[in-house]
């Protein structure tokens, strides 16, 4: 009688399962406040002013009392409008202490932009800084939202913050993510699953009260919020925040503050590898160094890491499972492949399976990466459909990415199957600028796709079907009004027809090889 085939059983991190506390995202965050009360939590690079363990815990709570005073409470959602600052994360874990959840936006959005998330997340107030005030204020009115607060405003909050139950199945954060395809979705971060990220990153990125950590990825991303800002201040280092990055500035602040360890995007990686400013600074602090929100080329992660003389390695992630699935083990780093993803976290399995049949292939084998572990959304906010189609029901995403997975669960991306661009690690959904495009009274029907660029990684080109002879520079100019500058255009080409599938599907791999 033949033997029956079995299929090849999911990889697991090298790394023991991660022991995830029962505490709520707040109370992990804030940890090791009451024992590190006058060390410092985190530093503003600009101004050297510095905000202590104890004043980073009161913080949070005065912003806590303030919200539940104005009648902000369990399942309500704030919305932060802001560059990085201490008060970011003071916001953030005071809202997560008053029961609600904060869905963060780039602060470079138009109200535009601002508007649709306001509407999508539900949001019921908006907090920002100054000179956003006035941008922030036409999303507001646009969404219907009465509320918009500066950081001063929930400065006056008066007694503890308000008793509530242990929730951690609530959501705690809503970021917004394209997924692997279309329009920007909200997606329900639960203190759970935050909880669980945290304890994950533990045993790859390790660090003590002597850390100093530059926070120059942006906070409304969950790698600079969770990974890098929330991650560290959980055990008891110090972060040093960018609110406007600038290299020199970059390079100056790690070495006024003698940071040990930092997460950049490939844009950063580029400069320190080549930019001659970067022989001006001692960053002989520097322990390590990792690079993600998008692929970095493995020769310029080699030349980082030479020229930096310490580690420089690569994750990955997605907002669907927190932030991180696979990175580097800093702590031994001859593990470190250039071009590769590292390892997958503790607690996280992988399966690589055929895109076309969805049959599992055996590890080293290419095909789509599908991940599950306890860092995993809820699902989008309001879009069960698209939930049902990124996880399915044995609890597996499916990421749209491409790659291999070793026996020692060593991540390789190769390509994508999802159409995101990614622009210095930012998203662009390339429907929302179709959507956009085909509004204009000279486009008849439009197409993007991401082409390659070696600043940004990828830029958006357009192809468009003419209704009338468009003016290339104009139309471009057009939607740059109207979205944030990491979505503008960076060429447009007019064709005869869009390429699709009967369904109707673009054909995006066609218009890349023109």
């Amino acid at each position: 009688m033949p033997i029956a085939a079995t299929a090849p059983q999911p990889v697991r991190s090298p790394w023991p399962p991660p022991e995830v506390p029962t505490a709520d995202f707040a109370a992990h965050v804030l940890r090791h406040a009451e024992r590190l009360g006058g060390h410092p939590a985190l530093v503003d690079a600009a101004s050297g002013r510095t905000v202590s363990y104890g004043e980073l815990a009161a913080a949070s709570q005065r912003t806590a009392a303030s919200l539940a005073a104005r009648g902000f409470g369990n399942g309500d959602v704030l919305t932060l409008y802001s560059p990085n600052l201490p008060e970011f994360v003071s916001t953030v874990v005071g809202v997560a202490m008053a029961g609600g959840a904060t869905t963060t936006a780039n602060p470079l959005y138009t109200a535009g932009e601002l508007a649709f998330q306001l509407r999508d997340s539900g949001a019921r107030m908006v907090v920002t800084i100054p000179p956003f005030l006035d941008r922030a204020t036409e999303a507001a009115r646009e969404a219907g939202i009465e509320a918009v607060l500066g950081y001063g405003d929930l400065a006056d909050g008066r007694g503890a913050a308000p008793a509530r139950p242990d929730a951690p199945d609530d959501v705690v954060l809503l970021p917004y993510s394209s997924g692997t395809t279309g329009l920007a979705k909200g997606v329900e971060l639960t203190n759970r699953a935050v909880v669980a990220q945290l304890a994950q990153l533990e045993s790859a990125f390790p660090f003590t009260p002597e850390d100093t950590i530059m926070a120059v990825a942006p906070m409304y991303h969950c790698m600079g919020l969770i990974v890098v800002a929330s991650h560290a201040l959980a055990q008891g280092a110090t972060v040093v925040t960018m609110m406007r990055f600038d290299f020199e500035a970059f390079l100056q602040a790690m070495q006024d503050h003698r940071v040990t360890a930092t997460i950049i995007a490939p844009p950063i990686a580029l400069g320190l590898a080549r930019h001659p400013a970067v022989d001006d600074y001692d960053l002989s602090a520097l322990r390590w160094m990792g690079c993600g929100a998008a692929p970095l080329d493995p020769r310029i992660e080699e030349e980082c890491a030479t020229r930096l003389g310490s580690p420089v390695g690569q994750g990955y992630g997605m907002t669907e499972a927190t932030a991180t699935i696979a990175a580097p083990d800093v702590e031994r780093p001859e593990t470190i492949l250039p071009g590769t993803s590292g390892q997958l976290l503790p607690g996280v399995e992988a399966r690589v399976v055929d895109p076309e049949t969805g049959a599992d292939l055996p590890p080293g084998a290419e095909g789509e990466l599908l991940i599950r572990g306890p860092q995993l959304m809820r699902g989008y906010r309001g879009r069960p459909d698209a939930t049902a189609a990124t996880i399915d029901a044995d609890g597996w995403l499916h990421t749209g990415d491409l790659g291999t997975v070793d026996a020692d669960g060593r991540v390789r991306i190769t390509d994508r199957l999802k159409e995101l661009i990614k622009v210095k690690g930012l998203q662009v959904a390339p429907a929302e600028l179709e959507n956009l495009l085909r509004t204009h009274p000279a486009v008849a029907d439009a197409a993007v796709v991401g082409v390659p660029d070696e600043r940004a990684g990828e830029v958006p080109k357009a192809f468009v079907v003419a209704r009338a002879a468009p003016d290339r520079d104009e139309v471009m100019a057009w939607v740059a009004e109207r979205v944030a500058p990491h979505k503008r255009l960076r060429a447009l080409e007019v064709v005869d027809e869009i390429p699709k599938l009967p369904s109707g599907k673009v054909l995006r791999r066609v218009l890349r090889e023109r």
